[in-house]
């Protein structure tokens, strides 16, 4: 394993322990362009990842891998450190920033 520095993402899901590490860099492309997606107004979880691609650079989704599973990763995360929240109600999930409304 390389000695690159990675962050500990988890889950808000009660009951579920566990984290995923990921390198810093890409959980810091990543939360960039969700808070940066999320500054402008709210977003539909399902439209997320295609936005995140639009704002990272070609040579960091070439390294990424999934972005769609960095993107889901980091989201978790986001929402357990209260930077982002779903805002309540029946049907698809969408996400603002700040805690849960």
């Amino acid at each position: 394993m390389s000695d690159e520095e990675r962050v500990a993402c988890r889950t808000p899901t009660a009951g579920r322990t566990g984290q995923v590490r990921i390198p810093k860099w890409k959980f810091e492309a990543v939360r960039s362009a969700i808070l940066e997606e999320l500054a402008s107004g709210d977003v539909p979880f399902s439209e997320l990842t295609g936005r995140v691609k639009a704002r990272l650079k070609d040579s960091e989704r070439e390294r990424m891998g999934s972005v769609g599973w960095h993107v889901a990763t980091v989201k978790l995360e986001l929402e357990v450190r209260g930077e982002i929240g779903r805002l309540s109600g029946p049907g698809r999930q969408v996400l603002t920033l700040g805690g849960e409304r």
